[in-house]
């Protein structure tokens, strides 16, 4: 846990070791890199206005480093702008909380996280098969994502979403059924917002142009689907 707030820190250390967790906590970016580098946690979760780095240039330095580059990071701030959002998930976050917020909930994403970091490949087939679909090539063991031949760098959690719609071309799926299915959310933790996010930032590294998307589709009403034919010049 990274936070410059130590009461918020002391209350989740407290609430997350009651379960049965071992909390690491930090003030600052420089602190939390010292025991990253000793502990290599299997979770990160981070404040992004902090004195000195702030956490976009924490989480961007860690996915950086192939080391720490896999480690799930969920952003806890209070900035709720918009932008803010996408950009900490651009930045390699896997979610992102906003305070003030429910223990419940927070407790609910951590564990969804965690789950989905210790599964196989998103489709339930052999983590070192590939995917290939028309642009698409997804290398499920590397984690690796190629369209038109060239390797495009993606998130854990955008690698997750697009590994799993690649697996199920043409069906529709609803925000919901995405946080259910892909992220493992239990009923009623993570927002359709999370899902809009994500997919807003997958067309921005996958298709020609971001606003008419020809491969990561906006069925109106129902969800989001991968074109198993994509019409691509």
């Amino acid at each position: 846990m990274v936070d410059d707030e130590p009461d918020l820190l002391w209350a989740l250390r407290y609430a997350l070791g009651d379960e049965g967790d071992e909390v690491d906590t930090a003030q600052s970016a420089a602190e939390a890199l010292i025991i990253i580098e000793e502990r290599r946690p299997d979770l990160i979760v981070m404040d992004v206005v902090m004195p000195g780095i702030d956490g976009f240039e924490l989480c961007r330095r860690l996915r950086r480093d192939p080391r720490f580059a896999s480690i799930p990071i969920i952003f806890l701030t209070a900035l709720l702008d918009t932008a803010d959002c996408i950009k900490g998930l651009d930045e390699g976050a896997d979610d992102y909380v906003s305070k003030p917020f429910e223990l419940a909930e927070l407790k609910a994403r951590i564990r969804a996280v965690l789950r989905r970091s210790e599964e196989r490949a998103p489709d339930g087939s052999d983590p070192a098969a590939t995917l290939e679909l028309d642009l698409l090539r997804l290398d499920l063991k590397a984690k690796r994502l190629d369209v038109r031949g060239t390797p495009v760098p993606v998130t854990p959690a955008e690698f997750a979403l697009i590994a799993f719609l690649a697996a199920h071309p043409g069906e529709v799926f609803t925000a919901r059924q995405l946080l259910d299915e892909v992220w493992r959310y239990p009923p009623g933790a993570g927002t359709s917002d999370l899902v809009r996010w994500h997919i807003k930032n997958i067309r921005k590294k996958i298709e020609l142009d971001p606003q008419n998307p020809e491969i990561v589709l906006t069925v109106r009403r129902y969800g989001y689907m991968l074109d198993p034919a994509p019409c691509d010049d």
